[in-house]
């Protein structure tokens, strides 16, 4: 697909360069691609590379349409593909903002900074009721994202350890019980799978 050579002194200048110059053949790429329906499912391959670059920022508000708008500006707006979002058509528009990398610094890189956030203010809580309703939920989000950075088992103790860890041992999880990681997994390829269909209805629809 790309150049087997590739010296420096022949490197074009990157157009963002936060993403590397990988993304930017990968976009190059995809301009060449002959088939409209190839180009477009190549260009949505790219984007989920550069979400997953990215994966502290994924509950931000308008997160994937600023995606769109870099591969757009990263294609010099000639790629013709159906994006889930308006993207800009030309570079008279106002350029999209640069995604910002991440400045907090997490202990757990695999839970995000909302989710550390909300276990510390979790801990909070005064009403003990409501804090054990809401650990027990987050434990299992937690649980989830471990497996689905790591790929692998976890035990509840380790993710108990790392909720105290987070909340500096303010939040006691004594008798909480979690799902299985199996369970976990299996219900978030579900929903995944579900996701996916959902997206290939919407494509289907506007064809």
């Amino acid at each position: 697909m790309f150049n087997e050579k590739d010296y420096n002194t022949q490197r074009t200048k990157l157009i963002l360069p936060e993403y590397g110059r990988n993304i930017q053949k990968m976009v190059e790429h995809a301009k060449s691609i002959e088939d409209r329906n190839e180009r477009t499912k190549y260009a949505h391959f790219i984007v989920s590379i550069m979400g997953n670059m990215n994966p502290h920022l994924r509950d931000i508000n308008d997160f994937k349409h600023k995606l769109w708008d870099h591969l757009a500006l990263m294609a010099n707006y000639e790629i013709d593909i159906d994006t889930p979002v308006p993207v800009p058509q030309s570079p008279n528009t106002e350029p999209p903002k640069i995604v910002p990398y991440n400045q907090h610094r997490l202990l757990f890189k695999y839970y995000g900074h909302v989710i550390e956030k909300i276990v510390k203010k979790a801990a909070e809580y005064s009403d003990p009721e409501k804090q054990r309703a809401l650990v027990k939920v987050l434990a299992h989000h937690m649980k989830k994202a471990y497996l689905m950075w790591n790929k692998d088992t976890v035990s509840d103790e380790t993710i108990f350890r790392e909720i105290a860890e987070i909340s500096n041992g303010k939040i006691d999880t004594s008798s909480l019980v979690l799902a299985g990681s199996r369970e976990i997994l299996s219900k978030a390829n579900r929903k995944r799978i579900r996701h996916s269909d959902q997206n290939d209805d919407k494509k289907r629809r506007r064809q």
